[in-house]
């Protein structure tokens, strides 16, 4: 997507006359996404990513690219994290040369990953010692929402970091659900993920049964779709996704597997017995022996009665 100087200059009075800045650290899908709907609202978008082909990418459509983490913190004190795991978000904030290193005084990270609400606890503390503030923004959308500016946040940390970053948040996502204390928006994504992860295999073995049964499957799901079967799994992904064997979300086997081992082990630190929950888990666990990483997630339908 490009921007012309006479779109620009109508954007940026969207966000007053001085154009904000901010930073992304991790710009793939989902970072190239959010920079796209930033640009759009006329924001200065400063990146980096240690991948060549993502970082072209996003000079493409305008991002100032940076070499390093020190670079980009010299240019803002607002930072967006969009990376794939809580080690990556540690080793960016607390690695040599990284945020903790370089940042400008009373900066605000926003990190959008879904990560471990503990590993957010502990460095949101290190962090507001050192005079910075971390919100855990989560996000559902995938890259198509975040093109759009479309996504839907669920938020932890302090009310006040959430006010500071709510001009950001509202350029991004369509809507702000603030869940409290730090740590808390990951918890809550982790037990959305769990659920989209659960409701991918029952409605998949809802569709096998109606296929068996001599239902037309698009028949069949806008069935479920009016009445109260339905998910945005039956609203969204099997039209979009599955239906039409497109596979092509944006998002992997890989970290959805990895989202729900974290929910399987947040259930197991809160000393809880939840079978489907668990027999859940090991569908998707059991996945990685015969559908390959970087396969879209919505492939798990193979393995939940609908195989190719």
């Amino acid at each position: 997507m490009s921007h012309n100087k006479s779109d620009r200059k109508h954007q940026n009075k969207e966000v007053g006359m001085t154009t904000k800045t901010i930073g992304i650290v991790g710009l793939g899908r989902m970072g190239n996404g959010m920079a796209q709907s930033l640009l759009r609202k006329g924001f200065k978008v400063f990146g980096t990513d240690i991948g060549e082909a993502q970082s072209q990418a996003a000079r493409e459509i305008g991002v100032n690219v940076v070499a390093d983490i020190k670079t980009l913190c010299a240019e803002s004190s607002v930072i967006i994290l969009s990376l794939p795991m809580a080690k990556h978000v540690q080793a960016v904030v607390k690695g040599k040369d990284g945020i903790i290193d370089s940042a400008q005084p009373k900066t605000l990270i926003i990190d959008t990953s879904t990560s471990e609400p503990e590993v957010t606890r502990a460095l949101s503390i290190e962090l507001d010692q050192l005079g910075h503030q971390l919100l855990d923004c989560p996000v559902s959308g995938g890259p198509a929402g975040a093109e759009a500016g479309t996504m839907v946040m669920v938020v932890g940390g302090e009310r006040s970091s959430l006010e500071r970053a709510q001009v950001y948040l509202d350029a991004l996502s369509s809507k702000v659900v603030y869940m409290g204390k730090s740590g808390n928006g990951h918890a809550a994504k982790l037990i959305n993920n769990l659920l989209c992860a659960a409701h991918l295999v029952t409605t998949a073995e809802a569709v096998a049964l109606g296929t068996k049964a001599g239902l037309d499957p698009e028949d069949l799901i806008a069935g479920l779709n009016a009445g109260s079967g339905r998910s945005a799994i039956s609203e969204v992904n099997f039209p979009r996704w599955i239906l039409n064997k497109g596979f092509d979300s944006g998002f992997t086997m890989q970290l959805m597997r990895k989202d729900v081992r974290l929910a399987e082990n947040m259930i197991g630190e809160m000393g809880l017995e939840l079978p489907l929950a668990k027999q859940v888990a090991e569908i998707w666990s059991q996945s990685e022996e015969n559908i390959p990483d970087q396969d879209d997630f919505n492939c798990i339908i193979k393995n939940a009665g609908l195989g190719e």
